[in-house]
């Protein structure tokens, strides 16, 4: 369980530790669309799904980069 003391703290975390798609095919070194098959195929959970983008734990990006 996380906690923080303060709202800075969190924000802190929170841009060092969340990653949008963009991000993360840059650190996978693939396409947006390969992020997309990723996630419809299950590979790949994202935290939270916006309307034109999805964000991602940075752990669970780094962690693929890992088994390729």
């Amino acid at each position: 369980m996380y906690q923080f003391n303060s709202r800075e703290e969190l924000i802190k975390y929170l841009s060092k530790n969340i990653i949008n798609t963009n991000e993360a095919a840059e650190i996978l070194n693939c396409s947006r669309q390969n992020i997309d098959d990723l996630v419809k195929r299950k590979k790949l959970i994202p935290i939270r799904v916006l309307p034109r983008d999805r964000l991602f734990l940075k752990e669970d990006i780094l962690t693929r980069t890992i088994k390729k």
